[in-house]
């Protein structure tokens, strides 16, 4: 320590110093004080100007012996080298790969091993990590060992390869029922023709008279067993008529003797021909004294199908489904075309299906209307249909009676499904329920990644749109001489509001084709510049506290399509001001969006007119001294009035548009000038001048609301 003498005087002074902090060691000094062990001290500041210490007494010195030995203990220092991921297995191309560098880097660094000539081919796997290590210490990296990813792969391929298995050999066949889609226009019989084959009265369930969902039933015949599925005609349900023909094996056209061929008898064959399903024609309603059933096969002929009749293959029926006439000849010829086309069914190995339909049952949970294609569908069975799966915890058929089994042809309500799948997916087995998850989460991440590559595609063309108009404006600028002003202060926070009017809608169905049908109508709306329209939520069952809470805070209503609103959630709807519609037939609904979407529109302007005048001269009268042109006119339409608005048209051109001022018969001022008769006209505009020939049309503006020219195609 520094000025020894100096700090030992200071430590004289007993009562200055206090034990707290400062550790001294103190040997020896000129004014013979000796501290024998180390003490703490505290130095008040007040009375010492400087103060130096040392800690060279701090580190124990080494003794002669510890000198002469160096240290046994070397601590290795830790690899700066940038770390790598590898793996047991990889090759020289994956190892190029990870190191970014050249195969012929790779091919120099394993020549340094002993063995290196056994590693020389890029696909050979390398299983020594001692190779590994040295072979990526030579390219200046160092290794972190993983999981192969080739088996993480090659276990998400095994996952997402869940798809149908190759056909069946003729062998393993088993006779089973036609499936037959009935297919045609709205009104031409179709659900009626399946009354009659299974004795029931459907139609007069129907709301509206119409089908709008598929059906799916089996009916025994004296000819055998034979489904039949049942497709909406309407125009708003295209999706379950498509559905509906790639599910078949063959199709039943139904075309209405009085009306032949329509809109969707045409959409039917297309999805048939798309389907490569066979066709068999039922002329239906041949009871009607006004049927001609060669103009419906001449018009059949036109759209591509020829009927045996005109030297074809196709066979057709003249039938009544309503007096059930030549039933029995429609039954034998489909019989016959199945036969023909060899239907027969594989019932054995994983199940494999298609969802007709899905809806909400308020005793069973999530159902869905199925045809089985494929093995036997049992009690138990996992089942994947798109992005949702089920453990099957039971089988109805359409009368609701439970089943065991359901073999290949049949149709079948399955119970228990996690969530709903959508009309249309192909139903697959899988082999466990944590197999199933896997798929679903492979497909949900599929649909994710595809979800987002649309996306960016959208925000790149937005993206390029805004840098033009930027562009543009920025040119403009340059060109007048502008630049962009700095600005010295911060800007102000801009709220920008939309005034174009909304409908805002939660739409609720009772099945997910009907949702399914209804949305695809609501697309063909194209008019959202002038009224937004906005689906806040779909889905399928009944309305729930949180449809109503959606709907209030997005200022929008609900739709219902054959469902119920519960007791207390209506309630709530009537509290909050939430406007709930129930409908049960779909065209009834587009109406109530087409009314509900005028209502919002603001009114325009227009002009009644009230009548019409032919200017025959024009005058100049004295009026405060000063000349005033007043037109010398015949009323020649209706009526004119005094301080009525009214329009001066000169070779179809608006040269006036204001008040009249003033009307004289003769000599008295009036307040209306009748057909036929003359009058003097005055303007309130005194530098507005007439001529012969001008036409002056008196008019009453009034606010005429607008309608819609939303046409969904029905």
């Amino acid at each position: 320590m520094r000025n020894w003498p100096y700090f030992c005087f200071l430590l004289k002074h007993a009562q200055d110093l206090k034990q707290v902090t400062s550790h001294f060691m103190l040997q020896k000094c000129n004014l013979q004080t000796f501290l024998s062990k180390p003490q703490h001290y505290t130095l008040y500041s007040q009375k010492i100007r400087t103060f130096h210490s040392s800690n060279i007494l701090k580190k124990a010195r080494k003794t002669r012996e510890e000198k002469k030995f160096k240290n046994i203990i070397q601590v290795k220092q830790k690899s700066k080298l940038p770390r790598i991921q590898l793996w047991t297995g990889c090759n020289p191309l994956e190892i190029a790969d990870m190191t970014n560098r050249e195969l012929n880097d790779v091919y120099k660094a394993i020549s340094y091993l002993e063995n290196g000539a056994a590693y020389m081919d890029y696909n050979v796997e390398i299983h020594d990590t001692g190779a590994i290590i040295a072979i990526a210490k030579r390219l200046g990296y160092r290794v972190e060992f993983i999981k192969n990813p080739n088996l993480e792969q090659a276990k998400t391929k095994r996952i997402q390869d869940l798809v149908k298995r190759p056909p069946p050999e003729a062998k393993d066949l088993v006779k089973k029922p036609p499936v037959v889609a009935i297919m045609g226009h709205v009104d031409h019989g179709k659900t009626t023709l399946l009354d009659s084959l299974r004795h029931s009265s459907i139609v007069t369930q129907e709301h509206g008279g119409i089908t709008q969902h598929i059906g799916a039933f089996t009916v025994n015949l004296p000819v055998g067993q034979i489904t039949f599925l049942d497709t909406p005609g309407h125009a708003a349900f295209k999706s379950m008529r498509a559905r509906g023909a790639q599910a078949t094996d063959l199709v039943v056209l139904v075309v209405a003797a009085d009306d032949s061929i329509m809109e969707q008898t045409v959409e039917s064959v297309r999805f048939a021909r798309e389907a490569t399903v066979p066709i068999i024609v039922a002329i239906n309603k041949i009871d009607k004294p006004t049927t001609n059933v060669d103009k419906v096969k001449q018009d059949l002929l036109n759209l591509g199908i020829q009927v045996e009749d005109f030297g074809g293959e196709v066979q057709a029926i003249p039938i009544s489904a309503l007096k059930k006439i030549n039933l029995d000849l429609l039954t034998e010829a489909i019989v016959t075309q199945a036969e023909l086309i060899g239907v027969g069914g594989d019932p054995t190995g994983p199940v494999e299906g298609v969802v007709l339909e899905a809806s909400l049952d308020t005793t069973k949970g999530k159902v869905s209307t199925a045809l089985v294609q494929r093995g036997t569908f049992k009690k138990g069975s996992i089942l994947v249909a798109g992005t949702a799966w089920a453990k099957v915890r039971g089988m109805f058929d359409e009368n609701g009676k439970q089943l065991t089994e359901v073999r290949p042809g049949m149709p079948v309500q399955v119970v228990g499904w996690k969530s709903w799948p959508a009309a249309g997916e192909i139903i697959l087995e899988a082999e466990s329920e944590k197999h199933a998850r896997l798929v679903v989460e492979y497909r949900e991440q599929k649909l994710m990644e595809e979800k987002m590559a649309t996306d960016q595609i959208i925000i790149e063309k937005k993206a390029q749109m805004h840098y033009e108009k930027y562009y543009q404006e920025r040119q403009a600028r340059l060109m007048k001489g502008r630049h962009r002003k700095i600005r010295s202060s911060i800007r102000e926070k801009e709220s920008v509001e939309d005034p174009t009017p909304f409908l805002s809608f939660v739409l609720k169905g009772d099945v997910h084709g009907s949702v399914e049908a209804i949305l695809q109508v609501v697309d063909t709306y194209d008019s959202h510049d002038v009224c937004r329209v906005d689906v806040i939520d779909s889905g399928v069952g009944n309305v729930t506290e949180n449809d109503i809470l959606l709907a209030e805070t997005f200022e929008g209503v609900i739709y219902t399509f054959n469902v119920q609103v519960p007791k207390e959630v209506k309630k709530l709807a009537d509290e909050r001001g939430v406007i709930i519609k129930p409908f049960n037939v779909i065209y009834h609904l587009i109406a109530d969006m087409k009314t509900e979407i005028s209502n919002r529109l603001p009114l325009v302007e227009k002009e009644d007119i009230i009548g019409e005048a032919s200017v025959l001269q024009q005058f100049l009268i004295n009026e405060k001294k000063s000349k005033v042109p007043v037109a010398g006119c015949k009323c020649t339409k209706g009526v004119l009035k005094k301080n009525s608005l009214c329009k001066v048209i000169r070779s179809e051109e608006v040269i006036f548009d204001g008040l009249i001022k003033s009307l004289r018969h003769e000599k008295s001022d009036v307040e209306s000038i009748k057909k036929d008769v003359e009058c003097g006209l005055m303007v309130d505009d005194p530098e507005v001048t007439f001529e012969a020939g001008d036409t002056i049309v008196c008019y009453s503006p009034k606010s005429v609301a607008q309608i819609t020219d939303w046409n969904p195609g029905f």
